[in-house]
């Protein structure tokens, strides 16, 4: 019974295609698998009940083939014909007899198999048909902007009738006219993003009668004169740093104040108008008068229209003065602290430099450059400055003093 079912076991396995082979060939090229065939099945079943009766089968059946032709089946994929085609199809129904549930489940797999497939298959053709649209419609859009562009900028200029304005790009044909004088206008908005607005960024000096202060000063007022301050509460606020006032109004004598910030207008002046209501600060220059180099708002003296002789730059930012280091004053950040006193000697400092009538700023500017902190350093040096002068003071005084006052014996044997 058991040889019965695994003989019709493998009479259905899964037939894809078959051919016919004599079975003298087939004994021949195999007759030595089959003797040890023979010998393998006599070993398998010593421990059966009627292991001879196994053998005699075998036997039987080989002898049967020698004188047969056996149809048996290939599974090599090939060409075939509409019959074979036909009976391959048929193969999982016959499967699905033997073995329903196990038949059943892997029908349901492929079904499902190629259900995503032919699903992924869509989606794929779908993407490819968005993106094809996609890369028409940004070509199309690109070349009518660049058409428009050349349309608008390119065209000549008219006068207030309407008539054209001649200009150097007449002569050249339509298409080079036009492109010409788009280059131009871009050209021309660039220098205006990283350029300044104005060639001279103050008026000319004073002349006499009026007072032309002979030092001008450069503030930074972020961080130099206010500071800004954000809280859910109240917003952004401007902190007046402690000393300002007094600075401002001590060097509006001998120094021509300027603001020179990277912020906008429209919040500059709102602050400066509160933080310097008596109008020290003579000019406010903000971003449009500013070098755009390098991502940085650079400020640029050359535009300034004053001797750099003269000029002194108050800064905490390097990059906002690299153009002209040698008139910058680098000061340490201030970050909203009450108890700051750097207003107070920065003041001491450019009044000293006032008052000592300097030819060329930029010398000591170039000094005081080489130390971290250069009030710190100012400081120490005047605390030098008064001990020396208060030494020699001294010395003055014991020079100008009688012989017989400078030697007073005592009765301890010194002088005094």
């Amino acid at each position: 019974m058991v040889s019965r079912n695994l003989f019709d076991f493998l009479r259905f396995r899964q037939i894809y295609q078959y051919q016919t082979l004599s079975v003298s060939t087939l004994y021949r090229t195999n007759r030595t698998q089959y003797c040890h065939s023979k010998q393998g099945f006599a070993k398998a079943l010593v421990g059966t009940q009627h292991p001879s009766s196994w053998i005699r089968s075998y036997c039987t059946s080989t002898k049967f083939l020698q004188c047969r032709q056996v149809r048996f089946f290939s599974a090599v994929t090939g060409k075939g014909s509409s019959n074979e085609q036909q009976q391959s199809a048929a193969t999982p129904q016959l499967l699905s007899k033997l073995f329903p549930q196990t038949a059943v489940e892997g029908t349901e797999n492929e079904r499902q198999q190629e259900k995503q497939r032919n699903d992924e298959e869509e989606e794929k053709e779908s993407s490819w048909k968005r993106m094809k649209f996609g890369f028409v419609f940004f070509g199309f859009s690109v070349s009518a902007f660049c058409v428009y562009m050349v349309w608008v900028f390119g065209a000549p200029d008219r006068d207030s009738e309407g008539n054209i304005i001649m200009d150097e790009f007449m002569e050249l044909p339509t298409f080079q006219q036009y492109f010409r004088r788009m280059w131009k206008s871009m050209t021309y908005y660039q220098k205006m993003i990283q350029e300044p607005s104005r060639e001279k960024l103050l008026p000319d000096p004073l002349k006499y009668p009026y007072v032309q202060p002979p030092y001008t000063l450069v503030l930074e007022m972020k961080d130099v004169l206010v500071h800004p301050d954000w809280t859910y509460q109240t917003g952004w606020r401007f902190k007046k740093r402690p000393g300002v006032d007094k600075f401002l109004e001590t060097l509006a004598a001998n120094y021509e104040i300027v603001v020179f910030t990277a912020d906008q207008g429209m919040t500059v002046f709102p602050i400066l108008d509160a933080l310097d209501p008596r109008g020290f600060i003579m000019y406010r220059l903000v971003r449009d008068a500013t070098h755009f180099v390098d991502g940085h708002h650079v400020k640029n003296l050359d535009n300034l229209n004053r001797d750099l002789n003269k000029v002194i730059v108050v800064d905490w930012d390097p990059n906002s003065t690299k153009l002209h280091p040698e008139n910058t004053l680098n000061i340490p950040r201030w970050t909203g602290n009450d108890d700051d006193s750097g207003l107070f000697d920065l003041m001491a400092l450019l009044v000293t430099i006032a008052t000592s009538e300097v030819e060329d700023v930029r010398d000591v500017m170039t000094y005081y450059k080489s130390f971290e902190n250069p009030l710190v350093k100012f400081r120490e040096n005047q605390r030098l400055l008064a001990e020396k002068m208060a030494e020699r003071e001294h010395e003055e005084k014991q020079r100008n003093l009688p012989a017989v006052q400078r030697w007073r014996p005592s009765f301890l044997g010194g002088g005094r």
